[in-house]
């Protein structure tokens, strides 16, 4: 068996492209490093560099080779991080990414958890519906609601939020109950000048009559009678329920939007952003929070 130890020497001798350097940064001398690539090129059975006097060259199999050993190096400088973090508690600034509604609905439980839970830690919450660029804006994590469009980013899955259609008793009462067919023709609220709406398999496009740029504003609006919205669940929950509200075109939601945390990469992930993920990933596991509604008199 080849000891792992010679695997991460060969990887740091290419990186190094010497002996000389090598052992340098390996505090051994030159002739160990020398002595141990002969015998690992001996149990091999292969040639993986070329030496002469003035420099090293890496054969075809030394190059396919040093960058599995490479691999294997990173894993293990990263196991030994991870174990070595594990024993403090983080520390410094976490940046966190989120859509308006979301943080407010869900992040503060959390966050104060978190800090509660580690008080050398501080976090800078930044709440705006629109997904940023994490290494060039400087946040370590962020929340994306909707497909996922970056496959350069780590992403977990926290669960999903539904869509619904919905309009007032008073709206409907006025202009009748629309079918799925005729909701091209209905006075509707949304986001931008033209959109396209999908009901009970029928798609729509709909020349709002108003326009906001927040869900709650066009939950808000439907309650008013303006017309019909298509708003997430966690706005116009509470105003369903008590019948400020109702659910157009049957009880199954307009859309399912995966909820995802993302951060830039696996590798030499920060304990902070470790435990503020799993802290994170629990709110699969919990209830809904309960609206925050106004109360009715």
């Amino acid at each position: 068996m080849i000891p792992p130890a010679d695997m991460v020497l060969f990887a740091v001798v290419v990186r190094e492209e010497s002996f000389t350097r090598a052992a340098l940064k390996l505090g051994i001398t030159k002739q160990t490093v020398s002595e141990r690539i002969r015998q690992l090129e001996e149990r091999l059975g292969v040639r993986l560099l070329e030496r002469t006097t003035r420099r090293l060259r890496v054969t075809g199999a030394g190059v396919m080779y040093s960058e599995r050993c490479a691999a294997i190096a990173a894993l293990i400088d990263e196991a030994n991080s991870e174990v070595q973090q594990g024993q403090a508690d983080p520390t410094g600034l976490l940046r966190v990414s989120a859509p308006v509604l979301y943080g407010r609905r869900y992040l503060t439980p959390v966050i104060s958890k978190y800090l509660a839970r580690y008080p050398q830690a501080r976090v800078e919450l930044v709440l705006a519906d629109r997904r940023p660029h994490l290494i060039e804006e400087g946040f370590d994590v962020a929340i994306h609601i909707g497909p996922l469009n970056d496959s350069s980013l780590v992403a977990r899955k926290l669960g999903e939020g539904a869509v619904r259609f919905v309009a007032s008793p008073r709206f409907l009462s006025k202009h009748g109950t629309p079918d799925a067919r005729g909701l091209g023709s209905a006075r509707c609220i949304g986001f931008s000048a033209f959109e396209t709406w999908e009901a009970e398999g029928v798609k729509s496009r709909i020349d709002p009559v108003l326009m906001v740029n927040d869900s709650e504003l066009a939950c808000e609006a439907a309650i008013a009678g303006v017309g019909i919205a298509r708003v997430p669940d966690i706005v116009c929950q509470e105003a369903v329920r008590d019948g400020r509200l109702k659910v157009l075109f049957g009880p199954k939601p307009a859309a399912m939007r995966p909820i995802h945390v993302v951060y830039p990469s696996r590798r030499n992930l920060p304990h902070k952003v470790r435990l503020f993920v799993d802290a994170l990933a629990t709110l699969a596991e919990l209830p809904p929070p309960k609206p925050r509604g106004r109360k009715r008199k």
